[in-house]
């Protein structure tokens, strides 16, 4: 197999699992977060913060990179790892939600999405055999097929469309892929539909694919929703290979899906919340923005030992955004992937000793006494509190 994966301990109380997977660029303790390096780079972080906070794998986005720097230049220059000075693994998405977030300037075929780039202008077809020529010359370690990204709430004849297509360039990313050391993982669709999902489910993992991931959601649907389709796709999925779900999402998320048997995670909402002068913290959010942090001569979080915590106050932090120094929101960057990876590694930490139930549910009513459930946060969507 390209991703050898092993699963090392299960958690009794619920479906929660710890592994590891092993790419050419070193082994992942999973579960694991991804940071999201959309054009090879962690928002507001260098390679050295993302050692320091415990970051395992990066994330790119083909759709970005494929317009700049544009696959000759990882050709020419080594692949992406060399090119942003990240040793450690990456996984590099497919494309497909950018192209879904585009719906004025796109037309999506049996042949693929053709979309005019922000860059250049000009139109281009971004196809399942182009999207792994890309990735490809990216050099990520994980690969994602393309697939039909829509709202969660489409009907059901729009939702199997999708669905289909998306099995029959799954199929053609499969046949397209001509690097064996890297790996391909399929995308489960069917939005919120069990029954889609089921089927879904069902085809892909026939399929030689090295690992799984459930798309398509955050994407209109509630919290509840999401819980209950994540719940039933990672039952679906096989045992011997990881499980990613996609673009997802808040520390109730992650604890929630950890608990149904997901090993993998992405999403913006560390660094962009941290660019709006959002913390995470072991009491709850802090809007760092707010006036009664003028006066603040604390650390952002007296649990956290991150280097920002370590070193400047909360009146300090509220002064560089209201400055608006950029030096804040990369410090709060800093923090919130840190708050985020410690929150990962305690969970496997939890799943090795038997007790991730427990410490899964008592995290979730601590940090519900602090943030809204109703509100929607995924894939780049913000709150205002």
């Amino acid at each position: 197999m390209t991703l050898p994966f092993t699963v090392t301990s299960t958690d009794p109380g619920s479906r929660a699992r710890r592994g590891c997977m092993t790419t050419a660029h070193g082994v992942v303790e999973t579960p694991v977060f991804m940071d999201v390096g959309t054009r090879a780079t962690v928002a507001h972080c260098t390679p050295a913060d993302l050692a320091e906070v415990g970051a395992q794998v990066v994330l790119g986005n083909t759709y970005h990179l494929m317009l700049r720097p544009g696959p000759e230049a990882f050709r020419q220059l080594g692949g992406i790892h060399k090119f942003m000075g990240w040793s450690g693994p990456v996984l590099t998405d497919s494309g497909g939600y950018q192209i879904f977030s585009l719906p004025g300037a796109r037309t999506i075929s049996e042949k693929g999405a053709r979309f005019k780039g922000y860059v250049d202008q000009q139109m281009h077809l971004l196809s399942p055999e182009r999207s792994i020529e890309v990735q490809t010359a990216i050099g990520s370690d994980i690969m994602m097929v393309l697939d039909v990204c829509i709202s969660s709430t489409s009907d059901e004849a729009t939702t199997r469309a999708a669905m289909e297509r998306t099995h029959r360039w799954a199929l053609r990313s499969l046949a397209a892929r001509t690097n064996p050391t890297q790996a391909l993982f399929a995308i489960v669709q069917g939005g919120v539909l069990p029954a889609l999902r089921r089927e879904s489910a069902g085809f892909l993992t026939q399929q030689p694919f090295d690992g799984f991931a459930i798309g398509g959601l955050a994407v209109g649907d509630t919290r509840s929703e999401r819980e209950d389709v994540t719940a039933l796709s990672a039952e679906l999925l096989p045992a011997d290979r990881p499980r990613y779900l996609m673009g997802v999402g808040t520390p109730p998320d992650l604890l929630e899906a950890m608990l149904a048997g997901v090993d993998m995670f992405d999403c913006i909402i560390p660094t962009q919340l941290a660019s709006q002068g959002t913390a995470f913290t072991s009491t709850g959010r802090v809007r760092l923005t707010r006036s009664i942090n003028v006066l603040a001569d604390e650390r952002l979080d007296v649990a956290c030992t991150c280097s920002t915590c370590a070193t400047f106050s909360r009146a300090y932090l509220h002064h560089l955004f209201k400055c608006k120094e950029p030096l804040g929101t990369r410090l709060v960057s800093i923090h919130n992937l840190h708050y985020y990876h410690t929150l990962m590694a305690e969970s496997r930490r939890a799943i090795a000793a038997g007790t991730f139930a427990a410490y899964a549910r008592a995290q979730l009513d601590a940090i519900d006494r602090h943030e809204h459930s109703a509100i929607r946060l995924g894939r780049g969507v913000t709150v205002s509190e």
